[in-house]
């Protein structure tokens, strides 16, 4: 059978302790049939993320050169770094990352490789593998084909990377044409999602705070082709999710917890003027066309404080809910380690561990958000849509779309009626524009 001349390489890498234990993974697809045509995992020993993310690149690229050397290769990866730095439009300063994009570039002709970022949740595949080959690294050995299951990923990877067209949800065909056409428009310079487009002028927070700096030289291989003009390919007007969190409540200024599985507050006098103001900072910008809530009380009331004043419905999308977190609703931090010392810190080392008396893990918020994300973008599609939700969904929205990893939760601040904006690209990208904003409150 003549072997495709098109190729997608999927790879991932991954760090138990940054440095710490780590391995890579890398799948080459057939971009026709969706089918795998290699895959290679290896444990490295001690090492970076980074550094596993490169070598996974590289066993890739290095699979696809052996099933044909003159294919051209579309090189997906969750790793910004990587995927800006072999573009071109990152510097490399990291002195271990230099050779090994050195050896990167050389496995295969650069006109014939692109690159393209996609967020976590779309890399399944190869981040299995990778985790497989920890996996074996723990128990002293090497990762083995026959052991793989990662395979089974294949398909949820491709209906999370790009909805078929047409057909039942994860119909193959279907999903093969999307890669197809992935691999048809792709150019040396589709990755970033900052770069992805310039951003449209008049759209809400569309500078706000993320003015993109002049690209800087960079040590890796150049992009195989520069577009004509700007950072990349016009993609178009992408859908803009203006995150607002929903205004205060009595718990609120008290820090409890206060999730899907509470009392269901209603916001309180001093939400009830934020919701009123953020009412009139979004009136006063005029670029909001659609108001999507989550179904929980405090949010659809500031929720409809916008739409009143905006003419605009209220759409409830149960996927905005908060976390449940369990028996620690109503309470404060400190009495959550108080009581519960152990489940609390569980907690906070894993994403996967869940509140106490069966809570929400972020894990399974993150598949929650990601699922509604995907709804509303199918939906919205090219608009500017209020997203009014609640602390967990916004920071996992912008999480995902920086491609961040699940601790950067801890890291983020978000006030009540505060509001936040990502913008989203055709080719699947994203750019946040705006965090935390509260200068409507003051």
């Amino acid at each position: 059978m003549q072997r495709p001349l098109r190729f997608v390489v999927e790879a991932d890498g991954g760090s138990r302790g940054n440095p710490g234990p780590a391995g890579y993974g890398s799948v080459v697809l057939d971009p026709a049939t969706g089918e795998t045509l290699a895959e290679r995992a290896e444990y490295i020993g001690v090492a970076t993320n980074n550094v596993a993310e490169y070598k996974g690149l590289i066993a890739g690229l290095k699979a696809a050169r052996e099933l044909a050397p003159d294919a051209q290769v579309l090189v997906r990866m969750d790793s910004k770094l990587v995927v800006e730095q072999m573009s071109g439009r990152w510097k490399i300063k990291h002195p271990d990352m230099k050779p090994l994009a050195a050896e990167a570039a050389t496995v295969l002709p650069r006109s014939q490789v692109t690159y393209q970022w996609i967020p976590r949740e779309q890399n399944k595949h190869a981040d299995r593998l990778a985790n497989e080959a920890m996996d074996a690294g723990k128990h002293g050995r090497q990762w083995e084909p026959s052991a793989s299951t990662a395979v089974f990923d294949r398909g949820a990877a491709r209906s999370l990377a790009t909805p078929p067209t047409a057909g039942p949800p994860g119909d193959a065909a279907a999903g093969a044409a999307a890669v197809r056409a992935a691999l048809a428009t792709a150019s040396g310079t589709t990755a970033s999602a900052a770069a992805s487009a310039p951003a449209e002028a008049g759209t809400l927070f569309a500078a706000a705070g993320s003015g993109a700096p002049e690209p800087a030289p960079a040590a890796a291989p150049a992009p195989t082709a520069a577009p004509a003009s700007g950072w990349g390919p016009d993609m178009g007007t992408p859908a803009t999710f203006v995150l607002l969190r929903h205004g205060e409540t009595a718990l609120t200024p008290q820090k409890r917890f206060s999730g899907s599985g509470g009392t269901d507050p209603e916001l309180s006098p001093a939400g009830r003027r934020q919701a009123v103001a953020v009412a009139e900072a979004l009136a006063a910008r005029g670029t909001v066309q659609a108001v999507v809530s989550s179904p929980l009380r405090r949010c659809r009331e500031t929720a409809q404080a916008v739409a009143d004043r905006l003419g605009l419905a209220v759409v409830v999308e149960d996927g905005l809910r908060e976390t449940d977190f369990g028996a620690w609703e109503g309470l404060t931090f400190g009495e959550v380690r108080e009581r519960f010392p152990d489940d609390l810190q569980a907690w906070l080392d894993s994403p996967k561990a869940a509140p106490t008396g069966g809570g929400e893990s972020f894990s399974a918020v993150t598949r929650r958000v990601s699922a509604t994300r995907d709804r509303l973008l199918a939906a919205y599609a090219g608009r500017t849509v209020l997203v009014v939700t609640h602390v967990t969904p916004v920071k996992t929205l912008v999480r995902l779309a920086l491609g961040a990893p699940p601790e950067s939760l801890f890291r983020m601040e978000l006030s009540a009626a505060s509001l936040s904006a990502v913008a989203y690209y055709a080719d699947g990208n994203a750019s946040v524009r705006l965090l935390n904003d509260t200068s409507h409150l003051r």
